[in-house]
């Protein structure tokens, strides 16, 4: 028996997603939460095998709560499911210890076998979900890449164009001429395909991993 608990504030979709659980055999809903301060009280008590996590909650997100939660309780599998399914919102709940990633369209036939693949140790996913996962991941390859290609005084330049400095204060600090910071910016956008120093900061802190 699969014991699941279920955080998620559309009160029909609760319910429907707790009488599925109960209706087919080999699952079990042990707690139905609407906010994340209900899931941080009810489900360490209840001790589920998988959560069911919505994103979008009345007090919080879901991916505060999963955090929190995997923080009491490391072993549980938390499957997200939500209507969202936008790159950044994915990696931000895989980050903070979601497990899989389901987009409340699937059909119950589906949710029902991502949490069994869940509770087995598997990663459930959507195949579009999966798609955008794996093209993050290339993209922060193909980052990682074009940064290891900048040399050590771009770096420089770079690390203190992170901080806000001005062409005139990166050329003090690093003792060269402002025409050299110049001269050093332009080679850092050809290599990382930039056209500012905005963007070239926050690529500079993805290829970092930061």
């Amino acid at each position: 028996m699969i014991k699941v608990a279920i955080v998620e504030d559309n009160k029909t979709l609760r319910e429907g997603f707790g009488t599925l659980l109960d209706r087919t055999p080999g699952f079990s809903c042990v707690c139905a939460c609407e906010t994340v301060a209900e899931a941080l009280k009810k489900i360490p008590r209840a001790e589920p095998d998988v959560v069911l996590m919505d994103i979008q909650l009345p007090d919080a997100t879901g991916v505060e709560c999963t955090a929190k939660i995997k923080q009491q309780m490391p072993k549980l599998q938390i499957v997200v499911l939500t209507v969202y399914e936008d790159s950044e919102r994915i990696f931000q709940a895989l980050r903070a210890g979601a497990c899989g990633y389901l987009l409340k369209r699937a059909q119950p036939e589906r949710i029902l076998a991502a949490i069994q693949e869940a509770h087995e140790g598997g990663v459930p996913m959507t195949p579009e979900i999966a798609r955008k996962v794996i093209g993050q991941f290339r993209q922060q390859a193909a980052t990682q890449s074009e940064v290891e290609h900048l040399t050590e005084r771009e770096r420089e330049v770079l690390e203190l164009v992170m901080h806000g400095h001005a062409n005139k204060a990166i050329a003090d600090r690093l003792g060269v001429t402002v025409a050299a910071v110049k001269w050093h910016l332009q080679h850092i956008y050809e290599k990382l395909h930039v056209h500012s120093r905005t963007e070239a900061a926050l690529k500079f802190k993805g290829g970092h991993g930061s």
